[in-house]
């Protein structure tokens, strides 16, 4: 589908260009980074609100990104299949809000064969599929066409393999009961209105979310019923719990031998959790620390809004109620979570997103370390803390003068570790340069997008030369990268630091306890191995032990295993750390993962002494 699609889009953009015919066509610029997408800008008249509650105010928006969208398709050869997804579903959401149903559901069947992991392959598109199915029956938002919905989403789902699609569909679930209408709208009014405040337009960086807006308050939350009771009933009749393949390979070491420095560069700790595992400088835990402004810090734990300064124990309930609605388990928290979020009212929005953000990033390097520590009293930790911003619009906003600030902190971060004589150092956080283009438009910074692009490359370039020089010079260090949680190509996106080639940098995949691919974890070509990172338990400050997602769990556990292999051989070069935790590591059939195997790690390096 995609093949054909693609090849009638150009056609019909190559007639366009003077009828010049398809003989004579000149190649299509290629593109290999995210970066180098085309940039589009959309003037905007009246509230974004307004245009999307508005059939008629969203339409000519709509088709300005339609056109867009089409011509880039049909005009540049773009071999990364993540870019290619996202820009054909948004044509596909754009053909079911303009009633195209049978079109829409050709798209998704071209976004379905561009799918590489298993689960997506099975369940890309269902849910929009399903719905454009029943309204081409039935009048779209009836009690007829709602039915349909719901079982038709249940047949398919019926006929897949559910540990295949298991961990999908309690993020489906999750994400239906938490769906409200001030939630939908909150970004709309607090990140995307003020830009076009400042600008009076969107670029195609922002702009394509208000179709996900327009989607969801006109067809996804008058379903929210029929999805959450589908799903509900779906994973009550498939109660089976997929076996831990992690058990039996699990390596734990006793408290004897030499002892090894392993670093966390991360957010934040609560020392006292850890103990004699904790090496001290003059009687104090080794730390060193910078603000979000790249400014020396004492604290080892990032400042809270003065709102829940005192709430430690509601932040905690709170994110142990998001790890249970990832979990499926029906829990005093997580019924409080549902309710707080999908009952949002207009001027909650602001507050309690920017809470959540503050309080995941507070927990953020306490639960890291916890995992890198598990299971070895002989390691000794050192932590390098940086700051992450906790605002929906950005603080500091990017500059080459900051930029520059934390390429110095990066260098005297690696220094530190260095003089810690840290072996092994963990880094589950990261950027890109999107990214920096995108908080520069939100900071009104930039008169045109290829302004912005060119401001966003030097500052992104200062940061991550920065890095890439402090970790090449510290070759005994093995650093250990998380990939990301975009589901898509951290060398392609130029997802620094998990796209950066070093011989001392290892970059690490999250697949679940059964060792299946986690929905949200990045690939690509650095990555080298993968660890589970889905819904692992670990401690958070104060002491609590909550199970949270991510390649940032995965890395730890890589990094966990690096420490273990030094104590057990403290001789191993950082070259002989990594070929002995990939090489050792399983190649699954389809080639996607390399799971790394503690124990087999364990007899490679005991086997070189």
């Amino acid at each position: 589908m995609l093949k054909n699609f693609l090849t009638v889009s150009a056609v019909a953009w190559a007639c366009a260009l003077a009828g010049a015919p398809a003989a004579m066509a000149q190649p299509k610029p290629r593109i290999e980074r995210a970066a180098d997408m085309p940039r589009f800008t959309y003037k905007i008249d009246g509230t974004l609100e307004e245009i999307v509650r508005s059939g008629d105010r969203f339409a000519p928006l709509a088709a300005a990104i339609r056109r867009d969208i089409e011509a880039v398709l049909a005009g540049y050869e773009i071999p990364d299949k993540g870019t290619q997804r996202d820009l054909i579903a948004t044509l596909a959401a754009l053909d079911f809000l303009d009633g195209q149903y049978e079109r829409s559901i050709e798209r998704l069947q071209a976004v379905k064969a561009l799918q590489d992991k298993p689960a997506d392959k099975l369940l890309s598109g269902l849910r929009l599929r399903v719905m454009a199915q029943a309204a081409k029956a039935q009048a779209a938002g009836s009690e007829g066409y709602r039915r349909a919905v719901a079982a038709g989403i249940r047949r398919e789902l019926d006929a897949m393999p559910y540990a295949v699609i298991e961990n999908d569909i309690k993020g489906a679930k999750a994400g239906a009961e938490l769906m409200g209408e001030a939630l939908m709208l909150g970004r709309v009014r607090e990140v995307l209105q003020p830009i076009v405040d400042k600008t009076g337009a969107l670029s195609n960086e922002f702009a394509p979310g208000l179709i996900s807006v327009r989607l969801g308050l006109v067809a996804m939350l008058p379903l929210k019923s029929e999805l959450v009771t589908t799903y509900s009933e779906y994973l009550a009749a498939h109660r089976v719990q997929k076996a831990d393949i992690w058990a039996a390979r699990d390596l734990t070491l006793p408290a004897k031998g030499p002892t090894v420095v392993l670093g966390v560069w991360d957010s934040g700790i609560d020392f006292s959790l850890f103990g004699k595992q904790v090496r001290r400088e003059q009687g104090k835990p080794a730390l060193i620390a910078f603000d979000k402004y790249a400014r020396p810090s004492a604290n080892p734990l990032p400042p809270l809004p003065p709102g829940i300064a005192g709430k430690i124990g509601e932040m905690t309930a709170r994110t142990k109620g998001f790890s249970d609605l990832q979990s499926n388990i029906d829990s005093e928290e997580a019924t409080q979570v549902k309710q707080l979020l999908s009952s949002l009212t207009k001027d909650q929005y602001k507050r309690t997103i920017e809470e959540l953000l503050a309080a995941g990033n507070y927990e953020h390097g306490t639960h890291v370390s916890g995992i890198a520590l598990a299971g070895n009293p002989q390691a000794r930790l050192v932590f390098g803390r940086l700051e992450f911003g906790a605002t929906l619009m950005p603080d500091p906003c990017p500059s080459k003068e900051q930029a520059q600030r934390d390429a110095a902190s990066f260098a005297q971060t690696v220094a530190f570790f260095q003089r810690h004589r840290a072996r092994v150092v963990n880094m589950s956080w990261g950027g890109s340069v999107v990214e920096v283009e995108g908080d520069l438009e939100r900071c009104g910074m930039g008169k045109t997008p290829d302004e912005r692009k060119a401001m966003a490359r030097e500052i992104f370039d200062i940061g991550k030369q920065g890095l890439t020089q402090a970790m090449a010079g510290a070759p005994q260090i093995l650093f250990v990268a998380a990939a990301g949680n975009s589901n898509s190509d951290a060398t392609f996106n130029e997802s620094m630091p998990a796209d950066i080639v070093l011989p001392n940098l290892l970059t690490v995949g999250a697949v679940d306890r059964a060792g299946d691919e986690a929905p949200f974890t990045s690939y690509g070509p650095t990555v080298k191995v993968h660890a589970n990172g889905y819904q692992v338990e670990s401690l958070l400050p104060g002491g609590a032990r909550v199970a949270l997602s991510g390649t940032s769990m995965a890395a730890p556990q890589v990094t966990n295993l690096a420490a273990k292999l030094l104590v057990l051989n403290p001789k191993l070069t950082t070259a002989q750390l990594i070929e002995a935790i990939v090489g050792s590591a399983e190649k699954t059939a389809d080639g996607r993962r390399v799971l790394m195997h503690p124990k087999k790690a364990a007899e490679v390096v005991q086997g070189r002494r």
